[in-house]
């Protein structure tokens, strides 16, 4: 039985109505779930719809049920989130855990790879970006869903727990000695940060690419909530405002607005402040946390699990470029330190 087939027999099921599945393809990258999408014809209405399954094998080790939960917890909340429809921990009919979402249509994201996509409607974004990330920190996590399946952290525990979990995924896939990555961890851990200021929501992934734009200056989804999970609100920040999303500008973060401006918008958003000192740490991190996923990018295309192209490039071209990212850092982070002796 196909895919099809078998998503056709589920919505019956489940619905109660004859369904079919028409138009049905898979939307290319990814590293830990098959993305397809596909109208649902449910007895005459026209639903379209996105399914996350679970692959064979997996580039990111990650839990279905909390990004289901993730994509629960915001949408109808003043955020542009699809809809979390249904979730199928055991498989049922299409053999593998997977999960059901509202489809957004109309939207484009753009690449961190390719030229900055946004043009006169920049700054635009770049206020709804950052706006809807404090909005996603301003949040009671544990008055959402996502609280059903998420850990919490002590507030002074949160660094610890997340440079602890990527740089045991470095040393469990690197293929050769890294020492600009391992040199950064070394500085990590001999300058934690200050606890945070809050538990919130974190997105995890919250990124250009990650996100579609109508073309005119409107967000209209906020996507992959794979990685979601409870801890400082900083995190996200920082991996938001890395370099390698920011088309090579050194002005405009992520090509959208000025660094200052974006930390701005995110803190009326979040009612937070930003803690410089705090936020440098976890900059720094955000660097580790990508040379980690770059590392099990050339691991799974080395060994064969997944080979997509895009891994190779990730493991290859992307890991130098955070290489040197971090290389930066960690030199501006001395001459700080020599400055202030």
């Amino acid at each position: 039985m196909s895919l099809t087939e078998q998503l056709e027999a589920y919505l019956t099921r489940t619905t109660g109505l004859p369904t079919k599945v028409v138009a049905m393809a898979r939307i290319p990258g990814g590293a830990s779930r098959e993305t397809y999408r596909f109208d649902a014809d449910v007895g005459g209405t026209i639903k379209p719809l996105i399914l996350r399954r679970d692959p064979v094998g997996s580039l990111i080790d990650t839990d279905r049920r909390l990004e289901f939960l993730a994509f629960r917890s915001f949408h109808g909340r003043g955020l542009p989130v699809p809809e979390a429809i249904a979730l199928e921990e055991e498989g049922a009919e299409l053999e593998r855990p997977f999960f059901i979402m509202g489809r957004i249509d109309g939207g484009k994201a753009g690449s961190p790879f390719s030229a900055p996509p946004y043009g006169d409607h920049a700054r635009a974004i770049g206020e709804q970006f950052f706006g809807h990330l404090g909005a996603i920190a301003a949040a009671d996590p544990l008055t959402l869903p996502i609280s059903e399946a998420a850990e919490a952290p002590a507030l002074d525990a949160c660094w610890k727990r997340e440079l602890d979990y990527w740089s045991g995924v470095i040393e469990a896939d690197e293929l050769h000695p890294q020492p600009i990555v391992r040199a950064a961890i070394r500085r990590l851990r001999a300058n934690p940060p200050p606890p945070a200021q809050k538990l919130s929501v974190v997105h995890g992934d919250y990124r250009t690419g990650n996100f579609l734009h109508d073309g005119e200056g409107r967000v209209i989804a906020l996507l992959d909530w794979e990685m979601a999970h409870l801890g400082d609100p900083l995190e996200d920040l920082g991996w938001a405002m890395d370099p390698l999303w920011c088309y090579g500008e050194t002005e405009r973060v992520c090509g959208m607005v000025p660094r200052a401006q974006a930390i701005a918008l995110w803190e009326k958003a979040s009612g937070l402040k930003v803690d410089l000192k705090a936020f440098a740490w976890w900059e720094l991190f955000a660097s580790v946390k990508g040379q980690a996923i770059w590392t099990s990018s050339a691991k799974e295309f080395r060994d064969g699990g997944l080979k997509d192209p895009v891994l190779g490039f990730s493991g290859w071209y992307t890991a130098r470029r955070q290489d040197i990212i971090l290389a930066d850092r960690l030199s501006q982070g001395m001459a700080l330190l020599e400055a202030q002796a």
